[in-house]
């Protein structure tokens, strides 16, 4: 499986996204990128990239010129746009614009774009999600939201960028590290605001961020929302095998490099195909005043949440008594659910949690015409083997019609 893995441990910003895509890319490609956005009609824009080196690292920084001049802010990262209803960035490019730009400006200037449909949705779709926070912050409607036109048109920019090549590169998954935002404040044109700022921290609601000692805004609203829209899982990087890296270059210089890394690569072992994983999370307890009954509903009830596997393991507990492990395996995703169910339907006052990295078999629902009529069966197959296996309450049904065992039942089929 063609997985795209984000390295977010400098943030995320759009410029530093492009050009960390970029580096994925031939050096063709790489023309072709930048001619399409060089012709999509933005005008007094001018883009380029080039070669920077931090902290003894090598990768690409984007340059975007707005009437031959590249905005600049008091933020890490360069190349943002904020809401300018209260909290429009200091520029101080003194380039003499106060024109704003509402939502449906936007949509008319990519729409005027020549890109595929399909970019086009998805770069309406990250400034919606951008607009939504400004709107929830700022107490307005959407359509009311409006944007400093001048960062505006690099930001246009930065979206379509990622837009066009998360198309061409066309990663089967996405996964992302947790993303660092920085810490302090931020000076803008109506104040001080803490880091996130608040629309940034709307738009990272539910995915995992942390922040450091290093001050200022590391995550912007327009990486944060490209990050929500294309990102499929937020944790550790999974089995990979890596085929290209890249590095997105920051404006400024920190002790740390001040970049964004993508690794393109296959997941599986061997980096085939047919070979996956994915990543299960795996919760435990001990219950040792639970009757069979209980414990056997409990079980039920998570199975109905969508639980893995669900096991038992007998064991010895306090003063000497029997006790029972229960341990589910769920998916990241439904761990929280799982949490409360087992304190709901079990009595445990406590529960262990671990995160694993799984090798799986792809699975695959068929069916077969046998002598006894059309059977359901489950086909897997990976790393080398293949297997077939009939689901239990059809073969079990038929066995009872036929009076034959299963074994009986599964070597007439065969045969």
């Amino acid at each position: 499986m063609k997985t795209l893995y984000i390295d977010c441990g400098m943030g995320a910003a759009g410029d530093m996204m492009t050009a960390a895509l970029l580096e994925l890319l031939s050096e063709k490609e790489q023309a072709e990128i930048l001619e399409k956005l060089r012709n999509m009609g933005l005008e007094g824009v001018s883009i380029s990239s080039s070669k920077v080196s931090k902290c003894g690292i090598m990768g690409t920084h984007m340059k975007v010129l707005i009437d031959g001049m590249e905005e600049t802010s008091d933020d890490v990262h360069d190349h943002e746009h904020h809401n300018d209803h209260e909290h429009k960035h200091d520029h101080g490019h003194g380039h003499g614009h106060h024109h704003h730009m509402h939502m449906s400006d936007i949509e008319a200037v990519i729409g005027g774009f020549d890109i595929p449909e399909r970019v086009r949705k998805n770069a309406l779709s990250v400034y919606t999600i951008i607009a939504e926070a400004e709107s929830h912050v700022h107490g307005t409607e959407v359509s009311e939201v409006h944007f400093h036109e001048v960062g505006m048109k690099d930001a246009i920019i930065d979206v379509t960028a990622v837009c066009l090549l998360m198309d061409h590169i066309s990663p089967d998954r996405v996964i992302a590290s947790s993303v660092h935002v920085g810490s302090g404040q931020v000076k803008c044109a109506h104040g001080i605001m803490p880091v996130p700022a608040p629309a940034t921290a709307f738009i990272l609601r539910n995915i995992p961020i942390y922040s450091s000692d290093i001050k200022g805004e590391l995550c912007t609203p327009t990486g944060a929302a490209l990050l929500k829209f294309f990102v499929d899982e937020f944790g550790s990087m999974p089995v990979m095998t890596a085929e290209y890296i890249g590095y997105g270059m920051g404006s400024k210089d920190f002790p740390r490099a001040n970049c964004l890394r993508v690794i393109l690569g296959e997941t599986g072992y061997g980096g085939k195909d047919d070979d996956a994983t994915d990543k299960v999370v795996s919760l435990s307890c001990n219950v040792d005043d639970m009757t069979g009954e209980e414990l056997g509903f409990a079980i039920e009830r998570l199975y109905e949440l969508g639980a893995k596997d669900v096991y038992t393991i007998p064991t010895g507990m306090k003063k000497s008594r029997p006790g029972i492990i229960l341990t589910v395996l769920c998916s990241p995703e439904d761990r929280a659910a799982m949490v409360r169910a087992i304190f709901k339907h079990t009595t445990t006052i406590g529960i262990r949690e671990a995160e694993y990295n799984r090798y799986i078999l792809s699975r695959e629902e068929k069916t077969k015409d046998t002598i006894y009529g059309t059977l359901h069966f489950k086909h897997s197959e990976g790393y080398g083997v293949s297997r077939d296996k009939y689901e239990y309450e059809e073969l079990a049904e038929t066995a009872r019609e036929k009076g034959l065992s299963i074994r009986e039942l599964l070597e007439k089929i065969r045969e």
